[in-house]
């Protein structure tokens, strides 16, 4: 804070000068005692560089005219509430909730002005109770005040809790835009991963001057399609889902030159709708990690499910350990970190891996 205030002598200087003649203005009126006592000294020495400090850094973010407009309030309301009696004095409690009310405006300029109706109308009927009871309570006196002064805390508590309920939502939708961009992050690396390794195949089929490799741009240019449209998608058609791994499979398929045993069997009911891509990787790790290490027997067996709301997707698929390194690639973690985010406390990853076959099982609720 000091460092802020030493290239501002301006606010200091004003700063200071208000300070001062608010003490003067206190002790001349008996609001502060002023004498040579030792604790007195230090106790007047400190509010007063407080009080000082603090005037400087208002005066750093508003203007000198709004400072002195909120200090002129609180003087005019001290020197009626001073030398006024209560029955005769109408003014003070208008003025502090004038002060109150230019005090919030400043400090929080935005949660006013997005509710300055509720509290302007809230404050206007407080007004209208004050005079009222003012007007029409013979002998107005200090339990009188004292209880619209409650009335007063109570309308301020209730502003306060609403202010405090503003925060709070804006820090669940901070934290939400914030799942939503890690989520967005982890939907991007999914297209790179996927044509990296289908381009690669495609690549191969190229160089052998294969008959297939026209079929195959086709068969790929459909997922590109399906990837780019629907997986920018937060929901789609299971059926779609399954279509585009039929898609890849057959696309794998074209590019073998071993036998392959590959089968999918599917009991699903289409109408569900599942988060766009997931499966997908689950079926690239079971190809690129297991089939292509596999000489001789190997086999890709997928299942999915579904009972309700229930989805449950098993993978299992030939391992040979020995040619297979311990890293299964970014896929599964972009998986995992996805599954947080779309279906929180809703899912279950199960991972197995043995010596010669490895099995994934992906159980969802959908809601």
């Amino acid at each position: 804070m000091i460092r802020s205030l030493k290239p501002n002598s301006r606010a200091l200087l004003i700063g200071g000068i208000t300070t001062l003649m608010l003490s003067i203005h206190l002790s001349c009126i008996d609001r502060i005692i002023i004498t040579e006592e030792p604790i007195f000294l230090v106790l007047n020495g400190l509010s007063f560089v407080f009080c000082w400090l603090f005037i400087a850094v208002l005066m750093t973010k508003y203007s000198v005219l709004s400072i002195l407009y909120g200090l002129s309030l609180i003087v005019f309301a001290d020197l009626a509430d001073r030398y006024l009696p209560i029955s005769n004095n109408p003014i003070t409690i208008p003025i502090l909730l004038l002060f109150w009310l230019g005090v919030w405006y400043l400090i929080q300029p935005d949660f006013f002005k997005k509710y300055r109706v509720v509290i302007l109308s809230v404050s206007g009927l407080l007004m209208c109770y004050f005079f009222y009871q003012y007007l029409t309570t013979p002998n107005y006196g200090s339990d009188d005040r004292g209880n619209f002064s409650n009335l007063l805390l109570i309308s301020f508590i209730a502003f306060l809790g609403l202010w405090g309920f503003e925060q709070w939502r804006w820090l669940k939708t901070l934290q939400s835009d914030k799942a939503n961009a890690e989520l967005a992050l982890l939907r991007s690396q999914i297209n790179p991963h996927f044509f990296f390794n289908t381009l690669n195949n495609l690549y191969g089929l190229v160089v052998e001057k294969s008959d297939q490799a026209p079929e195959v741009v086709l068969k790929l240019s459909d997922m590109m399609r399906y990837t780019i449209y629907e997986g920018k998608k937060e929901l789609v058609k299971l059926k779609d889902e399954i279509n585009y791994l039929e898609t890849y499979i057959e696309l794998h398929k074209i590019r073998y030159q071993k036998n392959v045993d590959i089968q999918f069997t599917t009991e699903v009911d289409d109408n569900l709708q599942v988060a766009p891509l997931l499966f997908i990787i689950l079926l690239e790790n079971a190809i690129k990690h297991g089939v292509e290490k596999v000489r001789e027997g190997a086999f890709v067996h997928l299942m999915i499910k579904s009972k309700g709301e229930d989805i449950s997707f098993v993978i299992e698929n030939s391992l040979n350990k020995s040619a297979s390194n311990d890293s299964r690639g970014i896929g599964l973690d972009n998986l995992k970190g996805r599954l947080k985010y779309l279906y929180p406390n809703r899912h279950d990853l199960i991972i197995e891996e043995g010596e010669s076959v490895f099995k994934a099982q992906l159980n969802l609720t959908l809601t």
